[in-house]
């Protein structure tokens, strides 16, 4: 069965139905996310208490040097992942923005 072609303004439409995002955009939303993800797994941890909250949480430590599970260790986590999360998200705006380039 022969593929149907499409219209000039069919193409127009699928076109503008996968338009190119903003990367930044991604980056910053990524970002936050993942800070506030992990400034509220510190928080809820170090709100529950005990001698030795969070010990596998705590392992970032290795990743984020001066991370703990603390108050302080909360914010230092999150500005962190704030900047994984924002390198991440702004390369998938990027490789997006790439493939729909191509088509």
């Amino acid at each position: 069965m022969p593929e149907p072609q499409l219209s000039t303004r069919e193409r127009q439409a699928v076109r503008q139905a996968f338009q190119r995002v903003s990367e930044q955009g991604w980056g910053l939303a990524i970002g936050v996310l993942a800070a506030l993800g992990l400034f509220l797994a510190t928080a809820i941890l170090v709100v529950k208490g005990g001698p030795d909250p969070g010990p596998h949480l705590g392992l970032l430590r290795v990743y984020f040097p001066g991370y703990s599970v603390s108050w302080p260790g909360a914010f230092v986590g999150a500005g962190y992942a704030f900047f994984i999360g924002y390198g991440f998200g702004r390369t998938i705006g990027t490789l997006y923005n790439r493939l729909v380039e191509r088509s």
